[in-house]
C-alpha cells in the first residue's frame, strides 16, 4: 500500500510531536525509505511466487523484472516499490482428451446382401467397445427391436421377422464407428434385402384359394385355410406342415408331370396368372411382393378363385383337335388346325398370356407373303406369337395356320371363356 505523509507533525492519538533536527530528519527518512524498500521486495516476491504457482508458465520481462534487473534496491526508492503493477494473472484451461472412436470391422448381414433370412438379426463388430455415450444405430424404415452390446460387437434383434422382400438401411452415427476395412458401402447407409416367401408358402395359399388343381391341408381332406387368421399381417411366412393332393379325378397326365411342390413350373405360373389377372395386378406369372400382399389379403376375405379349372389340350395327331378338361372331366371338344411344316406348333405347355375378343392379325408366311388379317375373333396368345383363335376355313383337323391353333369361329367363341389368362395349353404330338 501506497505511504501517505503527513502534512502535519501530528500523533495519531491527537498530540503533537516534538521537531527533530534536519540532519537527524535526513537519517530518519533514509531508514524509512530501506525499510520501505525491504517491505516491498519481500511483498514482490510473495507476489511473484503466487503468480508462479497459479500458472503454468512464468511470465517474464515484466516491468517490475527490468527494474530490479538495472538499478539496486536504494536507487529504485519508494517510487520503484510503489508504482510497480503486477502482471495480470492468465487465464487456466483445461484440456479433455476423449478415447478414440473405434472402427467398423465387420457387419452381418453384409451390405447389399439379398435373399436375407426373415429371422437374421443384424450384428456389428467394432475394433474396441463402443463409448458409452456413443448413440446406437437407427434403421429406416423403422424397425420394432432391441440393440445390445457384448464388449465390442452391437447386435439387433427384431421384435418380429423382417418383411418379405424389404430393404433394410442401417445409419450408423459417426459417433459410435468410423468405417474402417468396410468399404462395400459408408457406414451411413449399410443395406440388405430380405428374401422373399418360399415359394411353397405361395403354393399352399394358391391351393388353398383354389388357384391350383391341387388342395393343401394337414390331410387329405382337411384344409389349412379355415385355420388362417383374419389380418393379413399375421399370414405366416413360413411354410406350414401339410400336403399337396389333387383336387379332381383324372388328372391329365401331362398336368400331373407339371407339378412340383416347392419349384417354380407352369402350373405354379399359371396359377399366379390367373390370381394376378383376377386381382387387377399386372400379370407376369412371379410371386413379388404385390401378389404376397394381394394373397394374404385374399386368404383373411376367404376370396376363391372365380373360375373352375381347365386344362386346354392340343393333339396334333390327325384329324387334329382341342380339348377342353375342366374338374375332372372333359366338357368340350373341337376339331383345330396347327401350324405347317417351318411355322410349327410348338409342343409343350404354356400359359394363357393375353386373352382378346378381337385382334389385327399380322405376319409373314412361311411362303413370304406378309399378311393382314382384321377382326380375328375370339383369341388367347400362349406362346409368343402364337394363339388359339377363331378363323375362316373351308375345313379343320390338319396343318394349315402360321403357328396359331385355330378353331371354327362358333366354336372358338364356346372355347373363349374357358381360357383367361393364367389357363394352361398343351400342345402335344
Amino acid at each position: 500500500m501506497r505511504r501517505v505523509r503527513k502534512s502535519k507533525a501530528t500523533q495519531e492519538d491527537g498530540t503533537t510531536s516534538r521537531r527533530r533536527p534536519r540532519w537527524a530528519l535526513g537519517t530518519y527518512y533514509r531508514a524509512a525509505l530501506l525499510t520501505a524498500g525491504a517491505v516491498a521486495l519481500v511483498a514482490s516476491a510473495a507476489f511473484a511466487a503466487s503468480v508462479v504457482t497459479s500458472k503454468p508458465a512464468r511470465q517474464t520481462g515484466t516491468k517490475k523484472e527490468l527494474a530490479l534487473s538495472g538499478r539496486g534496491l536504494e536507487a529504485q526508492g519508494a517510487s520503484a516499490a510503489t508504482t510497480t503493477t503486477a502482471p495480470a494473472a492468465a487465464t487456466s484451461t483445461t484440456t479433455t482428451t476423449l478415447p478414440p472412436v473405434p472402427e467398423l470391422l465387420s457387419v452381418s448381414p453384409k451390405p447389399g446382401a439379398t435373399g436375407v433370412a426373415p429371422t437374421a438379426p443384424i450384428t456389428l463388430t467394432l475394433s474396441a467397445a463402443p463409448l458409452a455415450s456413443a448413440p446406437m444405430p437407427q434403421l429406416s424404415p423403422p424397425v420394432a427391436g432391441n440393440w445390445s452390446v457384448s464388449g465390442d460387437t452391437l447386435t439387433f434383434t427384431p421384435a418380429q421377422d423382417w418383411a418379405p422382400w424389404s430393404k433394410v438401411r442401417v445409419v450408423i452415427p459417426v459417433t459410435l464407428a468410423s468405417a474402417g476395412p468396410v468399404t462395400a458401402a459408408t457406414p451411413e447407409q449399410l443395406s440388405f434385402t430380405v428374401q422373399g416367401v418360399p415359394l411353397l408358402r405361395v403354393q399352399q395359399l394358391l391351393a388353398e384359394l383354389h388357384y391350383l388343381p391341387l388342395r393343401f391341408g394337414p390331410s387329405a381332406t382337411q384344409s389349412a385355410l379355415a385355420g388362417e387368421p383374419t389380418s393379413p399381417g399375421e399370414v405366416s411366412t413360413t411354410p406350414e406342415p401339410g400336403k399337396f393332393t389333387w383336387r379332381y379325378p383324372n388328372i391329365p397326365a401331362t398336368l400331373a408331370a407339371q407339378w412340383v411342390p416347392g419349384q417354380q413350373t407352369v402350373v405354379t405360373q399359371g396359377a399366379i396368372m390367373m390370381f394376378e389377372n383376377v386381382e387387377g395386378l399386372s400379370v407376369d406369372g412371379i410371386a413379388g411382393p404385390d401378389v404376397w400382399a394381394a394373397l394374404t389379403g385374399a386368404v383373411v376375405s376367404r376370396s376363391l378363385d372365380p373360375n373352375p379349372y381347365d386344362y386346354l389340350t392340343v393333339s396334333e395327331s390327325t384329324p387334329e383337335s382341342l380339348t377342353v378338361w375342366r374338374d375332372g372331366r372333359d366338357i368340350f371338344t373341337s376339331l383345330a388346325n396347327t401350324g405347317v411344316q417351318g411355322a410349327n406348333t410348338p409342343i409343350g405347355t404354356w400359359p394363357v398370356f393375353e386373352h382378346l375378343q378381337s385382334t389385327t392379325m399380322t405376319g409373314t408366311d412361311v411362303n413370304g407373303y406378309h399378311y393382314v388379317v382384321p377382326h380375328v375373333p375370339w383369341v388367347a396368345y400362349f406362346y409368343e406369337g402364337d394363339a388359339v383363335h377363331g378363323y375362316w376355313r373351308s375345313s379343320y383337323g390338319w396343318p394349315q395356320s402360321n403357328g396359331c391353333v385355330e378353331l371354327p369361329v362358333a366354336n372358338a367363341q364356346v372355347v373363349w371363356p374357358m381360357d383367361p389368362i393364367g389357363t394352361l395349353v398343351n400342345v402335344s404330338a
